[in-house]
């Protein structure tokens, strides 16, 4: 069993925060020995970053807060304008002209909605954790064990995590303001960007002032889990994120083809309403390779969705939606990255750690090779080969 799998990426990635920074940055101090070394090879796990929020920057501040464990040793205790102007130069440095410049507009674009649009649900726009989360999942979070992490799941199939997670209300709210939002788009014609390449219809959360929010829900709800379950293709060192609702039935997306995500980790939670049909399938986890590869019996997984609760997966992990067939269903994606595992990735080979093909060819690799030790023992001892 094959498929042509398809790659659903943003149609623009979702973008650094918006503004620039105009504020006069101070002279890093030593400058000459700081810029003598490199970016450690591995994070200092020891050491607490920077606080990046609220500054006017080009990238995502999660990305600073990420890439600061990686500074030389001798950065760490600089003020953190030194640090922060160190760590942009890098990141420009391996920027190319044309991505600052899609950026750029793109930011632009944002900065036009958020100045327009009149959000209806104010209190969705900062977190209010014990208003947005099931007790059972914040319960879960604050103890931070992978023992509680465990106790409030489901792994119906392997690398995918279902759990109760939202408030009914806050799922209504969310739902009412995307409804509010795309009720504003309609009656001032303004031409909105369609969350990803595969969906017709939705809406970017980030565009219109949820990107702080989702940045949050992100780094102190989904990380620490991802740390636990996903550490093997970045989860935790997730930086920056994609954050968008999107919406089925017979008047709008009606299925979603068999693809992989442009994310390393992402949480889907159904919002509702009344649906039927909607379930979601999943083949197995894949690199770029192995992404068309037969599916094996023990990766096949439908699953039917229950509004509030979520579900977690790789990005990689291969699946699709069936068909709505009747009502409207809405689900919250957040596509959640790791700029640092993507840039370990351009240099890596073997993939068998997350790729269940990979780790298949490994197996009858290895299964070989002991099979040809074998029978060179019993030749050299004059014995019938097996």
């Amino acid at each position: 069993m094959s498929f042509d799998v398809s790659r659903k990426e943003a149609q623009q990635p979702a973008p650094p925060s918006t503004g620039h920074n105009g504020n006069a940055v101070a002279v890093l101090p030593s400058m000459s020995t700081v810029t003598a070394n490199r970016l450690r090879l591995n994070p200092n796990t020891e050491h607490k970053p920077e606080n990046y929020e609220g500054l006017q920057l080009e990238f995502s501040p999660l990305l600073f807060s990420s890439l600061e464990r990686y500074l030389p040793p001798p950065m760490l205790s600089l003020p953190r304008d030194s640090k922060l102007h160190y760590m942009r130069d890098i990141i420009l440095r391996y920027s190319p002209d044309g991505e600052r410049i899609r950026v750029q507009r793109h930011r632009e674009y944002r900065q036009k909605i958020i100045s327009h649009y009149q959000p209806l649900h104010r209190e969705l726009y900062t977190m209010h954790a014990s208003n947005f989360f099931a007790p059972s999942f914040l319960k879960a979070i604050n103890e931070n064990k992978e023992e509680g992490f465990r106790s409030i799941m489901a792994e119906p199939t392997l690398g995918v995590f279902t759990f109760e997670m939202f408030q009914p209300r806050f799922c209504e709210l969310l739902l009412s303001e995307v409804e509010n939002f795309e009720k504003w788009v309609h009656e001032t014609k303004f031409r909105i960007m369609r969350p990803n390449t595969m969906n017709k219809f939705g809406a970017v959360l980030d565009d219109f002032g949820l990107e702080t929010m989702l940045g949050k829900l992100m780094e102190d709800f989904i990380r620490p889990i991802s740390k636990v379950f996903f550490s093997d293709v970045g989860g935790s060192t997730l930086d920056s994120h994609h954050g968008f609702v999107v919406e089925y039935g017979i008047d709008r997306d009606v299925e979603l083809g068999f693809h992989v995500d442009d994310s390393e980790v992402t949480l889907n939670v159904c919002l509702g309403k009344q649906f039927s049909g909607g379930d979601l399938f999943f083949r197995g986890v894949r690199c770029d390779k192995h992404v068309n590869t037969e599916t094996q019996s023990d990766e096949i997984l439908d699953y039917s969705h229950v509004p509030g609760r979520a579900v977690l997966h790789r990005g990689r992990h291969r699946h699709g939606a069936r068909a709505t067939t009747s009502g409207q269903r809405f689900n919250l994606l957040l596509w959640c990255r790791s700029s640092v595992f993507r840039e370990l990735r351009k240099y890596q080979k073997d993939f068998s750690i997350w790729c269940g093909e990979c780790q298949r060819e490994k197996k009858e690799r290895q299964r070989v090779s002991i099979s040809a030790t074998k029978q060179e023992l019993l030749k050299r001892e004059g014995k019938p080969a097996t």
